[in-house]
């Protein structure tokens, strides 16, 4: 077999080694999938109908519920991912990753198979979050071209936070530190486009919310979802994307070759 023959291999057996860690352990997904429907119920219902008033041609608990369904698929993509850091940190410092240099199997397989992983249990979480938002109502208007437009979205987002999240498990050095370090992920999107417009900030929260990437990551899904074209967002959108993966990958690359068990 090829050099590429072996590690497809390996990276296949070290996606099985995740998938069933996650499955033997499914209170952790719910967890994943209960956080962000937790701020669905919470924004929709509680803020909702006056939220909703504000938005640009008014509306109410309905209005919004269009406009912050987007964003609470984002959240859960970078709820998921959060979780892939604590994996990471857990196999740095158990010494699982020097006994799998050990091992005559492909590096690139470790890493590739806890990405693998992760990208299964996103599509899992996003889809449970959004039948959920369906049944309280959502209706996007989105065609076949919207639809995959969303979904493309959806996926590069979730490569790119896990593979950052990856490095950060990394680099953590303990799996205490881990679970702390990306907590920015879920910050950066209550000081985005994710909740209200960006026009109805004071002027400086405005400015950091649109030269951020979450904003535009935002603004194109919801496009998408709602039958629009996004316009720049989404060249935008995709520059993040790719930047961050390419930028996480490289630095995840580096700290796994350096890697001593504690």
């Amino acid at each position: 077999m090829t050099t590429l023959t072996y590690a497809v291999r390996d990276t296949r057996t070290m996606l099985r080694r995740n998938l069933l860690h996650m499955l033997r352990y499914p209170s952790l997904t719910i967890m994943l999938i209960a956080q962000p429907v937790l701020f669905l119920l919470l924004f929709v219902y509680v803020f909702g109908g006056t939220m909703g008033a504000g938005l640009p041609g008014g509306g109410g608990r309905d209005a919004y519920l269009g406009y912050v369904s987007p964003s609470i698929l984002i959240i859960t993509v970078a709820s998921v991912a959060l979780s892939i850091a604590i994996h990471a940190a857990k196999d740095a410092t158990e010494g699982i990753i020097d006994r799998f240099r050990t091992m005559p199997i492909a590096r690139s397989s470790v890493l590739s198979g806890l990405v693998g992983a992760a990208m299964v249990q996103t599509a899992l979480a996003v889809a449970v979050v959004l039948a959920i938002a369906v049944a309280l109502g959502f209706r996007p208007d989105a065609g076949i071209g919207g639809w995959l437009g969303a979904i493309g979205v959806l996926a590069l987002l979730a490569l790119a936070l896990t593979w950052l999240c990856v490095a950060l498990g990394l680099a953590a050095g303990s799996v205490e530190t881990a679970s702390n370090t990306p907590m920015f992920l879920l910050i950066l999107p209550f000081l985005s486009s994710a909740f209200v417009p960006t026009d109805s900030m004071s002027p400086g929260l405005a400015w950091v919310a649109q030269h951020q990437p979450f904003t535009p990551i935002i603004d194109t899904l919801r496009a998408f979802l709602a039958g629009h074209d996004p316009g720049s967002d989404l060249w935008w959108a995709l520059g993040w994307c790719v930047a961050i993966t390419l930028v996480s990958f490289a630095w995840a690359r580096r700290l796994f070759a350096q890697v001593r068990a504690g």
